[in-house]
C-alpha cells in the first residue's frame, strides 16, 4: 500500500494533466470517439489486455496479477454534457456547446493513472483488476447495461466506483449502505385541447389551463399517495405552449422527472401521473398522450463492501472525514453493476473550501479542486489491494483447513 500511495503521489501531476486534456476535448453521450481511443491506447502502452467497442463505445482493460486470486472491477465514466462552458480557465472546452460539467474527465484521469500505478506492482498482486471505462452515463439507457450485456463483469467478484462531488469539501468521503442514489424516470405528456380566440374562451378547451391544473394536482401524489417513509420527487420541468398573445392554446407539451428509491413508490407514481392527467383532461373533454420512461434504477450499495470502503478510506492521510451521507435524488447507471455483483459506490469531495462561489454539477461554471483526484485514486486503490489481499489470505486459510 505504501508503494501504491508513493506512486500515485509521484503521478499526481500526470493525473491532473490528463484531466485537463480530456476537459478540453469533451464528447457527448453515444458520440464518444476520441476519448475511448485515448483510453485504449493508454492501457495498451501499459501492456494490459484491452477490449474496445464494449457495449458500443466502452473500453475494458485487465491487469492480471502474478498469482491467481479474486477479481476486482473499477469503473469510470467518460462522457460530457451539452453545455456551453463559461469558465475562464486555460483548459476550457474547445468544443462549442459541449463541456465536462460533471467530473467525468476527472473520473477517467483517476482510473488511468491508478491503472499505471497498479501496473508497477503487478509482481505483488494476487488476482486481477478490471478497469471499466464506460460511455454514455449521462443519457438513458446509458452505457452500463450495454457493457454488462457485452461481458464486462464476467469473472468479477466485486466492483467499486466513485463520483467526484463538487459541492463537498476536498478530503471528505461520503457513502451509505443501501440506497445511495435514486431511480431516475422521465414522463412526457401532450395535451390536445381546442384552441381559439382569447376573447372567446367559452368556445375553447384551454390546453394551458388543463396543464396548469395538472401541475398543481400532480404534486399531491407525493404528499398524499406515496408512503411518507419512502422518499420521492415528482417535478414538471418543461411546459411548452407557444402562441400569439391573443390565441388560446390548442396543444401543450409537458415533461418532467420522477425520483424514487422503492419499487412500490415507483410503480405508484407511474400509475398516478396517468390518473391525474386523465382526470384533468376529462373535466373539459380534452385528449392526451402520456408516456412514462423508466431510467436508471436506484444505486443500492452492499453493506459489507460499504463498510470495507469506510474502513480503508479512514486510513488515508488526505482523507479528513468519512461520513454516512443521506441518499440523494440524482441518478447513476452504476446501479446496474450493483445488481449483478456486490460492490459499493461513494462520493469523493471535490470542492475547494476557499472558493467564493460553488457551482453545482451540470452548471456552465462547474469545476473541481484537482486535489480530489489523488484522494479518489488512493481510496479506490486501497480498496482494490486490500480486497485482493484479504481474499487471498482467506482462500489460503480455507485451503489449509481443507488439507
Amino acid at each position: 500500500m505504501e508503494a501504491l500511495f508513493s506512486l500515485l503521489k509521484e503521478y499526481e501531476q500526470e493525473m491532473i494533466e490528463i484531466r485537463r486534456h480530456l476537459h478540453e476535448h469533451p464528447e457527448l453521450s453515444y458520440h464518444e470517439v476520441y476519448t475511448p481511443a485515448y483510453i485504449a491506447e493508454y492501457h495498451q502502452k501499459l501492456g494490459h489486455e484491452v477490449r474496445t467497442g464494449v457495449g458500443g463505445r466502452g473500453v475494458v482493460a485487465t491487469l492480471r496479477g502474478s498469482k491467481p486470486g479474486k477479481t476486482v472491477a473499477l469503473r469510470a465514466d467518460f462522457d460530457a454534457l451539452a453545455i456551453q462552458e463559461e469558465n475562464d480557465i486555460p483548459y476550457k472546452s474547445k468544443v462549442d456547446g459541449v463541456m465536462h460539467a460533471c467530473g467525468h474527465d476527472g473520473h477517467t484521469a483517476t482510473l488511468l493513472v491508478l491503472a499505471k500505478a497498479l501496473n508497477k506492482l503487478q509482481a505483488d498482486i494476487e488476482g486481477n483488476i478490471v478497469f471499466i471505462h464506460q460511455f454514455a452515463e449521462e443519457l438513458s439507457p446509458g452505457g452500463a447495461i450495454a457493457m454488462i450485456e457485452d461481458g464486462c463483469l464476467e469473472g468479477v467478484d466485486v466492483i467499486f466506483g466513485t463520483h467526484l462531488w463538487a459541492t463537498e469539501p476536498v478530503g471528505n468521503i461520503m457513502i451509505n449502505a443501501g440506497p445511495l442514489m435514486a431511480a431516475a424516470d422521465q414522463f412526457d405528456i401532450t395535451i390536445q385541447g381546442k384552441g381559439g380566440h382569447g376573447s372567446e374562451p367559452h368556445m375553447t378547451k384551454d390546453a394551458i389551463m388543463i396543464g396548469a391544473q395538472f401541475i398543481t394536482n400532480v404534486q399531491q401524489i407525493v404528499s398524499r399517495r406515496v408512503n411518507p417513509l419512502h422518499p420521492a420527487v415528482v417535478s414538471v420541468c418543461n411546459f411548452v405552449a407557444q402562441n400569439p398573445f391573443n390565441v388560446i392554446a390548442d396543444t401543450v407539451k409537458l415533461s418532467g422527472t420522477a425520483r424514487t428509491f422503492h419499487d412500490e413508490a415507483r410503480d405508484l407514481i407511474e400509475k398516478e401521473i396517468g390518473n391525474v392527467i386523465q382526470a384533468s383532461c376529462q373535466m373539459v373533454g380534452a385528449s392526451y398522450d402520456y408516456r412514462f420512461k423508466r431510467g436508471y434504477p436506484a444505486v443500492v450499495n452492499h453493506k459489507e463492501e460499504t463498510d470495507f470502503i469506510i474502513k480503508h478510506a479512514e486510513q488515508i492521510e488526505e482523507v479528513q472525514q468519512v461520513r454516512i451521507c443521506d441518499p440523494i435524488m440524482g441518478g447513476e447507471d452504476f446501479a446496474y453493476y450493483l445488481q449483478h455483483v456486490k460492490g459499493a459506490f461513494f462520493f469523493t469531495g471535490a470542492m475547494d473550501p476557499n472558493w467564493e462561489e460553488v457551482y453545482p454539477h451540470h452548471h456552465p461554471k462547474f469545476n473541481i479542486d484537482e486535489h480530489s483526484l489523488l484522494i479518489a485514486a488512493k481510496t479506490l486503490g486501497s480498496a482494490t489491494l486490500n480486497y485482493l489481499s484479504n481474499e487471498s489470505v482467506q482462500d489460503k486459510q480455507e485451503s489449509l483447513i481443507n488439507e
